[in-house]
């Protein structure tokens, strides 16, 4: 398919896990209905985010909330990245996304590569090496609806990852995220527009509501963005969902028009690594 709607779930997340999986079900079939054939949910939606609910909310694969994932993507014939959770595995936990194809099966999974460790004076501190574990795999997965890659919230600030996300063949890169209100307000669009335009690709960064009472503030504003860099759709910091054709005939059309990707000098950057 060249041309498909794409839904994001921009949901509200407590601290009671099967309410949370619950309104992620709602909000992934209401999507569906609504002619969504990719639903993409946020960063850490099943739990708040927060270093102490992490090794309390984990599950190993497949757990509770997986098992819900699999079981709507199934029933709605759907693609769902289910944003990302604490994942228990080895006696480590990483923040994983899980990616289902139509059927509910597991066709992908990402590990959070790059941990958000920060101590901005006067804003937000935050160490999630204290209690997760990096991924270690560059994400994409082929399918009917093109190339898809995956990355994780902070991973979107090394722009090494995405570029090999590209070279690897990525269309379409989609980004779980929490960006919070020191973050947000400065990097959140900037960031998501400007790995589309270096790549050339869709992006499609999914984050939760913003909850002003919550540990964690989420800045919100899930969006959807072009290989040319113009945001397409974007949300504001309430609870809903977000829909957005995707056209990869206006990729291929914008790779011809300025075929960056081609002129890469992969034998001086060392990307020649990646073919």
């Amino acid at each position: 398919m060249r041309k498909f709607k794409v839904g994001i779930v921009q949901m509200n997340v407590s601290d009671n896990k099967d309410e949370n999986i619950k309104k992620a079900v709602s909000m992934i079939r209401q999507a569906a209905k609504n002619g969504a054939d990719l639903v993409v949910l946020p960063e850490i939606f099943m739990c708040p985010y927060d270093n102490k609910c992490f090794s309390v909310y984990a599950e190993e694969f497949p757990g509770e909330c997986s098992k819900a994932m699999m079981s709507v993507a199934k029933e709605s014939s759907i693609y769902l990245l289910a944003g990302s959770i604490p994942e228990k595995s080895d006696g480590k936990i990483y923040n994983t996304s899980y990616f289902y194809n139509r059927e509910g099966e597991l066709i992908a999974r990402h590990r959070k590569m790059h941990l958000f460790d920060i101590n901005i004076e006067g804003g937000q501190k935050f160490k999630e090496s204290d209690v997760l574990t990096p991924g270690d795999d560059f994400t994409v997965v082929d399918t009917d609806l093109g190339k898809i890659g995956i990355g994780i919230c902070y991973d979107i600030r090394f722009p090494e990852y995405f570029r090999a996300l590209s070279m690897m063949g990525a269309e379409l890169i989609l980004l779980p995220a929490a960006f919070n209100m020191t973050t947000g307000p400065a990097h959140w669009e900037i960031s998501v527009r400007m790995r589309a335009v270096d790549n050339q690709v869709y992006m499609v960064a999914a984050a939760p509501a913003r909850d002003e009472s919550s540990s964690y503030i989420s800045y919100a504003n899930s969006m959807v963005v072009n290989p040319w860099g113009k945001v397409l759709a974007c949300a504001g910091i309430e609870e809903g969902i977000l829909y957005s054709e995707i056209n990869l005939e206006e990729l291929e059309k914008t790779r011809k028009e300025l075929p960056l990707l081609k002129h890469l000098r992969k034998d001086k950057y060392r990307l020649d690594l990646l073919d």
